[in-house]
């Protein structure tokens, strides 16, 4: 197989290539994966999903063995070819994707279930899009420290898990977040094994209940993007532990490529935090694996 059909799409600008793979049959390389992904040269992407019946897919079985439902596995990685963990806009992509080409139904109130490699996410319709059910998270360390062009100090970052590592860096101003050079990676001390995306933040108010802030990120693999579904979660979460007390369960947080929400929401196995907001199919085309 040398030519293959592809559907480009976006959450807020965070922007997939995604490729039908129903019987796991198609086999990229990290190499394939980051030049279809190149800007300039491939197609242009943040990150690439293989879509793959769960039965395929190595990760995908050894999910089907407790969560049956979950037919679908979205095989994400990022720009540069290597694997993800999760991607919270691109599993609303990929609930796009599914829906629009009937390969599953998802009606008013109806669940989608969908594996990835950080676990089952639970996918719903709503207002805005899609809601995702992003599943517990969890507070990691708070003593890292991230240094970023055009930061005079250094600052304290906080650890967060949601399915995949991030470090949150409480910013002073809306000025200081803008004047952030993020064309390479913020340097972290110490160094997370696996890495991290780095999430800047600026709180900007609470009202009516709802926290409001702001946030650039730089993602791991890839660079600064215009959103990063699971940076949003980690930023939210990040500030509403920091304002303590009283702080709200519901946020907006605003990236440069748009607006998306997110609420924590207690569950019997513990607090889970969810994330909504649009999911774009913009195009579709064909291409020839050779001319890579």
């Amino acid at each position: 197989m040398t030519r293959i059909d592809f559907t480009k799409g976006h959450g807020t600008g965070n922007d997939f290539v995604l490729v039908l793979d129903a019987d796991g049959e198609l086999q990229l390389t990290s190499k394939q994966i980051a030049a279809i992904c190149d800007r300039h040269f491939g197609i242009g992407a943040d990150g690439f999903i293989r879509v793959v019946r769960s039965k395929h897919i190595a990760e995908g079985k050894a999910i089907l063995e407790a969560e049956p439902e979950a037919e679908w596995f979205m095989d994400y990685y990022n720009q540069d070819g290597s694997t993800a963990e999760m991607c919270g806009n691109g599993s609303r992509v990929f609930a796009r994707y599914l829906t629009e080409k009937g390969l599953v139904e998802l009606g008013e109130g109806d669940t989608l279930s969908i594996g990835t490699r950080a676990g089952v996410r639970d996918i719903q319709r709503n207002l805005a899009g899609f809601v995702v059910d992003m599943g517990r998270w969890r507070l990691e360390s708070d003593e890292v420290t991230v240094h970023a062009h055009n930061l005079a100090v250094a600052r304290p970052g906080q650890g967060i898990n949601v399915g995949n590592p991030h470090v949150v860096v409480a910013l002073e101003s809306k000025a200081e977040l803008d004047a952030l050079e993020l064309l390479s990676a913020p340097k972290l001390e110490p160094t997370p094994e696996a890495g991290a995306n780095v999430e800047f933040v600026v709180a900007d108010e609470i009202k009516n209940g709802v926290g409001y802030i702001s946030m650039r990120v730089f993602e791991r693999g890839v660079g600064e993007t215009l959103s990063c579904g699971t940076g949003i979660c980690a930023a939210a979460l990040a500030t509403r532990y920091w304002a303590g007390t009283g702080a709200p369960n519901t946020w907006q947080v605003t990236v440069p490529g748009g607006t998306l929400g997110v609420r924590m929401f207690p569950t019997e196995e513990g607090e889970h935090v969810g994330l909504s907001g649009p999911a774009v199919l913009s195009f579709e085309g064909q291409l020839d694996l050779e001319s890579l």
